[in-house]
């Protein structure tokens, strides 16, 4: 039996565990931190395509019990004015509704649903090298990890599944640098929100205007949740973003929205709670995968700006094609480059679009973050392969 290590134990990498063992392979998780209660505050969308990925690996009414779902979205222009009004997804579907939720919550529902399923997860495991043994045809034959409190795992398979800032990504593909692109993004939640006039249940409502890109959803809660996205030509620095005081991005952000006649400064104004901030980053197309018995995955292979909101949906997809390729295509080498085959036109797609949204090279469609980037060619056929049963 293939046995794969995967290196991270956030939502790409559980969810791969999660289809390996599905596809009957034998799996282990090693997680750096020590918990997996990170990033508990920030909060993500999920689209349909990420819900029909979790459903094929049985996952889907798990997650379906935490966050809120998402059926239609609107947009307004900086007057406040209604632009636009459309269903959200495959709404007819409850399990294949759009959803918010907390990205720590997706984490904890995924790890819950691996231990259940006998998945080994070692939190506290940091990597410090990956080492690939021949076979004795010059090929690696097996690959090893070692990890900063010592433990070493061997495998046939090693999965970077450790996110924007690879350490797989950094010890195989060293040359491969993600970069910014054109945004800082902030997050928050508030349940003082002023009250709309208009029916937002169950909405995401997407503000565009003349300083951020601004958009918000309510839970059946009160909770309101919101991000923004404001050009920049520079990334915030470690030490900036570490630094700022309790209501230093709040106290920024709302004189900008406030030049719109929107709800967004508003929303912003009652935001209690300390406000995140990130860079928008992507990692360059044409970045290396793989290398030998290595593979990259999720948003160490392709992390996108977060403009088009597909990167947990895109790692899922991720999760769910890999285990098919290497359940159905023979040698290790051949499923691998079947995976990427499928994979990298799909998420380089991505990127791109996303990544011209950020930078405001052309203004795209009346799309919610969260919703699929516009359909290119072979993209039915791919999503179709998403389902267990067909073949690769």
């Amino acid at each position: 039996m293939t046995r794969v290590l995967v290196v991270g134990g956030g939502i790409a990498g559980t969810a791969a565990a999660l289809a390996l063992r599905k596809a009957g392979l034998e799996v282990a998780v090693y997680e750096a931190h020590p918990d997996r209660a990170e990033d508990l505050g920030a909060f993500l969308t999920l689209a349909s395509n990420g819900l029909r990925a979790l459903a094929q690996i049985d996952a889907c009414e798990a997650v379906a019990s935490v966050g809120f779902p998402l059926t239609s979205m609107r947009v307004v222009d900086a007057t406040g004015a209604e632009a636009a009004r459309a269903p959200l997804g495959e709404a007819a579907d409850p399990l294949l509704r759009y959803r918010c939720l907390r990205r720590g919550e997706l984490n904890a529902t995924l790890q819950a649903e691996a231990a259940r399923r006998g998945i080994t997860i070692v939190h506290g495991a940091r990597l410090v090298s990956v080492e690939q043994e021949p076979d004795g045809t010059g090929a690696p034959g097996t690959v090893t990890a070692r990890f900063a409190d010592g433990r070493v795992a061997t495998g046939d398979l090693l999965l970077g599944a450790d996110g924007l800032n690879s350490t797989v990504r950094r010890l195989t593909a060293p040359g491969a640098r993600p970069r910014h692109a054109g945004q800082h993004v902030f997050y928050g939640c508030t349940a003082d929100a002023p009250v709309s006039d208009v029916d937002e249940t169950a909405c995401v409502t997407m503000t565009r205007g003349s300083t951020a890109a601004f958009g918000h959803m309510t839970s059946p809660e009160g909770e309101t949740f919101w991000f923004a996205r404001v050009g920049a030509d520079a990334p915030l620095t470690a030490d900036e973003i570490a630094h700022a005081g309790p209501g230093h991005w709040r106290d920024l952000l709302v004189p900008l929205l406030r030049a719109d006649r929107t709800a967004a400064a508003d929303v912003v104004a009652a935001t209690k709670d300390p406000v995140l901030v990130t860079n928008a980053t992507e990692v360059p197309n044409g970045t290396p995968w793989r290398l030998g018995r290595t593979l990259l995955i999720g948003d160490a292979a392709h992390a996108a700006s977060p403009a088009t909101g597909q990167g947990a949906s895109m790692a899922l997809e991720d999760a769910v094609i890999l285990a098919k390729c290497l359940r159905d295509v023979p040698g290790l080498a051949s499923a691998l480059a079947r995976y990427e085959g499928l994979r990298r036109p799909r998420v380089e797609h991505n990127t791109t679009v996303s990544g011209n949204i950020s930078r405001g090279v052309h203004t795209p469609g009346p799309r919610p973050s969260g919703g699929p980037p516009p359909a290119r060619p072979g993209d039915d056929e791919l999503l179709g392969l998403l389902e267990w049963d067909a073949r690769i």
